[in-house]
């Protein structure tokens, strides 16, 4: 049963609007270190620089998609096994066949609450503390 407090975390949105309301709710469920990154290929950077717990990503970005990242993540064996939620605006039914298809743990779709993505970390993770 992992602590909230020790997930380390990293937001991927290309707006800036949308990673403040994402950080404003893990902080509200727990979460202290977050890092934010404004599309996947940067997300990616940081990740093989400083290894996270989770990748909280949006699908639609520019330079590298969440999916690209995904895949960038799941080819990379140091970090393969990161936890990661695909957040979108997009819920048709290919998207997330092909996001299952590469791994990802979760799915959200946008707009969300905080206990809506709190349920989604803790099908990840197990019961937060």
């Amino acid at each position: 049963m992992p602590a909230a407090s020790a997930i380390r975390t990293l937001i991927v949105d290309d707006q800036l609007t949308m990673r403040a309301l994402i950080r404003t709710s893990l902080q509200q469920i727990g979460v202290r270190d977050i890092e934010e990154a404004p599309d996947g290929e940067a997300a990616l950077r940081a990740v093989i620089t400083k290894p996270v717990h989770l990748v909280i990503s949006d699908f639609n970005m520019p330079n590298l998609d969440g999916l690209g990242l995904l895949r960038g993540i799941r080819a990379h064996p140091p970090i393969a096994k990161t936890a990661f939620i695909m957040l979108t605006g997009r819920a048709d039914r290919e998207l997330v066949q092909r996001a299952v298809q590469y791994g990802v743990n979760n799915y959200l779709v946008k707009p969300f609450t905080t206990q809506q993505l709190k349920e989604k970390m803790e099908s990840v993770f197990g019961p937060l503390t």
